[in-house]
């Protein structure tokens, strides 16, 4: 499928964006920990994301068949590894293509030290996997260690089964840490149900035992979503664009909540306020010249990258972007998938290191009649499309990819007065 979308020049409105699906996933999985040995149930949990990572998720832990089939959702692939390794039953754990080549052997490494019992179905160090639960008062052991570096999803998986193990979890972490954020929302979370779980050290994380108990809990929407609606005020040609978003929390505890203060730096204005409804939320506007060139390390928002480059590179603007390493591992090697789909635009994104992405306003001949690859990857659509402020329209493959995080995106941009068809 493939569709065709033309900007609007009055960009003006209020879009209810998708919940955070981060969050909405470790809500998930506590939840589930807290009525271990009985049938899963969801109430109590408000404003849970209806994308397709979370809806799987869902199902997998509603229905628990015996073979879970989790698509794309690496989130879900990395989460239930550490739920089933502790349900006393067992799973064979699957996704797409793309899945069973996204690495995931440090992890069950990790779990095997625990005493879980994880094997590979088809390639080492791969998804698919048979996931021999077992009784979380078996494992024997309570420490474990793991690089820093890689995926914080790994982290978070093995943090959030530490309060049912009978002697808890002390998990070390080596090397250098990326996307702390995502931990730090992940120890939040897990004391809202009652774990006790502190920084031993700058390096070491004690989770104690004593289980979850279950409360009420409300979703706050997404910060990453929002990422897209910041880059089409950035990029709108006039200066009195304005977006309101609701349901967006000054206290955040997303690390994409960061947006506002990068975006803040290319002439985008973030104001908190509250609807009639007293329901809190932020409306952004043009606010000033952007910075004449942008330089960030997004080790700590690796989501937000796509979104900064696409933009800088339709203002003119210049950048060098860091910390990008993640993102080789990503629904695809986004990387790549960036320098190659703006090439077809006319631009030249060098990287190097496999972890820095530069652009000092190189420019090549534009493809005739471009049309957008998305890769499997939700985020290259999301991130491409908004450059239709700037080319007039775009035309893009495989736009169902962003069901994954933001299922209304293409609704939302038609309310908002853009021409989206199929063509």
């Amino acid at each position: 499928m493939q569709i065709r979308i033309e900007s609007v020049s009055d960009l003006r409105g209020r879009v209810n964006l998708p919940a955070s699906k981060s969050i909405s996933n470790r809500a998930l999985i506590i939840y589930a920990l807290s009525q271990q040995g009985k049938r899963f149930q969801a109430e109590g949990l408000g404003n849970v994301s209806d994308c397709d990572d979370t809806r799987v998720m869902m199902e997998a832990l509603t229905r628990n068949p015996e073979v879970m089939d989790i698509g794309a959702a690496g989130t879900a692939m990395r989460f239930l590894s550490a739920y089933l390794s502790v349900s006393g039953e067992t799973h064979i754990l699957t996704g797409t293509e793309r899945m069973k080549h996204r690495p995931i052997g440090i992890l069950v490494e990790a779990l095997r030290t625990l005493g879980a019992k994880v094997e590979y179905v088809e390639n080492e160090g791969f998804p698919p996997l048979r996931i021999k639960g077992i009784s979380s008062e078996k494992i024997f052991t309570d420490e474990v260690s793991l690089p820093g570096d890689v995926s914080s999803q790994y982290i978070s998986a093995l943090l959030m089964i530490g309060p049912v193990l009978k002697r808890g979890l002390r998990l070390t972490l080596t090397g250098s840490m990326v996307s702390r954020p995502y931990i730090e929302m992940t120890l939040s979370i897990m004391r809202e149900f009652g774990a006790d779980v502190t920084w031993n050290s700058e390096r070491e994380l004690r989770v104690s035992p004593g289980g979850y108990r279950r409360v009420p809990y409300w979703v706050e929407n997404d910060w990453s979503a929002s990422s897209y609606w910041y880059e089409m005020v950035a990029l709108s040609p006039r200066d009195d664009a304005e977006i309101e978003l609701p349901g967006l929390f000054e206290r955040s505890l997303q690390g994409d909540s960061a947006v506002r203060d990068i975006f803040r730096l290319l002439g985008v204005g973030t104001e908190f306020c509250r609807d009639e409804r007293g329901v809190e939320g932020i409306r952004i506007r043009k606010v000033g010249r952007p910075v004449e060139r942008l330089e960030y390390d997004f080790v700590n928002q690796p989501d937000l990258a796509q979104t900064l480059v696409v933009t800088c590179v339709m203002m003119g603007v210049p950048f060098c972007f860091s910390g990008l390493q993640s993102l080789k591992i990503k629904e695809t090697d986004r990387i790549v998938a960036l320098q190659t789909e703006l090439r077809k635009l006319g631009y030249l994104i060098q990287e190097s290191d496999g972890s820095v992405l530069r652009w000092d306003g190189e420019r090549t001949a534009p493809v005739r009649e471009t049309v957008i690859d998305t890769y499997e990857d939700h985020r290259m659509a999301m991130s491409l499309v908004p450059a239709c402020m700037k080319l007039g329209s775009i035309r893009v493959n495989n736009p169902e990819v962003v069901s994954k995080s933001y299922p209304n995106f293409w609704k939302d941009l038609a309310t908002m007065g853009f021409v989206v068809e199929k063509s």
